[in-house]
């Protein structure tokens, strides 16, 4: 969602995260790069409030000299499937507004609206295309901006978890195939179906990171079987909307246990699952706590709204 105009002086883009006890940040370059490279990606505690700590990671950081962006958090919006209104694609963005009218508990002219297309199916001719539309409330775009804007530091952009890791899964995507990717993350587990690097579904499981740490055999084995249960549906929701669209895979973040997981849900589905591993995407030479899992997991998402190639991405 493009909010704010910016002039980057530097080249890649930094992800700054606003966190209750902390804040996160990544820096990708991608442009030109065959294997992008994470310069950086690391949490600070915060010292004194939101803009003291966001003004001591500019000056540090140069934060004003980079393309910037966030990630709103989960909850803070909606994500809801429409039509696309028959207008030029280039005004589809803004004409989508009015087909939110009854779609949010809110009024429409107090909202903040983005969207993306999802590629028509084969043989969909006739068939209204889809789109995925974005809607927060413009108090909390609002209240998301202000801490960044006090500290002087120029928001480029505002993403979401969904499409920052649509960006991850579109490095994973085997040619003319779709890709299911599960993160789990300390909110819990989002899962996306993309092709092409479109998204094109994507669900939340209320599942988190957490679960999975310390849990005893048996506590594992029901979680593995949850899963099992929702990625099932799912694959069988996606392949009824696209069945020209066939999944090649599923691949699934690292968590406590995660072989064994791999294990489980490859058993018990009709499609391969494979483990993400950073390493296999991304140059990160100067970041090796980036080769733990945990903390793979913990970042995919931050990565993923960092890597964007340039200002039009």
């Amino acid at each position: 969602m493009r909010f704010f105009g910016s002039k980057g002086q530097k080249p890649g883009w930094f992800c700054v995260n606003l966190l209750p006890d902390r804040v996160d940040v990544c820096h990708v370059l991608a442009a030109g790069k065959e294997r992008p490279e994470i310069l950086l990606c690391d949490s600070y505690r915060k010292e004194g409030g939101d803009v003291e700590t966001l003004g001591r990671l500019r000056r540090e950081l140069n934060l004003d000299r980079h393309r910037c962006t966030t990630l709103l958090r989960s909850g803070a919006y909606q994500i809801v499937q429409v039509e696309a209104p028959n207008v030029p694609a280039e005004e589809a963005r803004i004409a989508v507004r009015w087909s939110l009218k009854d779609l949010i508990d809110y009024p429409v002219e107090a909202a903040t609206i983005d969207a993306v297309f999802i590629p028509p199916a084969e043989g969909a001719a006739g068939r209204a295309q889809q789109m995925l539309a974005v809607a927060a409330k413009n108090e909390v775009i609002a209240a998301s901006v202000k801490p960044f804007n006090d500290a002087d530091i120029a928001l480029e952009v505002i993403d979401i978890p969904e499409l920052a890791q649509r960006n991850v899964a579109q490095r994973l995507e085997p040619p003319g195939r779709a890709l299911a990717l599960l993160a789990f993350d300390e909110h819990g587990g989002l899962l996306t179906f993309t092709c092409g690097g479109e998204l094109y579904q994507h669900r939340r499981i209320d599942i988190s990171l957490a679960s999975f740490a310390g849990a005893s055999p048996e506590a594992r084995s029901g979680l593995y079987d949850r899963l099992v249960l929702e990625l099932q549906r799912s694959l069988d929701h996606f392949d009824r909307q696209f069945r020209n669209i066939a999944v090649a895979k599923v691949m699934v973040t690292p968590v406590p246990g995660a072989e064994d997981m791999r294990e489980h849900l490859a058993a018990n589905l009709d499609v391969p699952v494979a483990l993400v591993h950073l390493s296999e995407m991304f140059d990160f030479p100067h970041i090796p706590e980036l080769h733990d899992e945990a903390r793979q997991a913990q970042c995919l998402q931050l990565i993923g709204a960092a890597l964007r190639e340039d200002a039009g991405a």
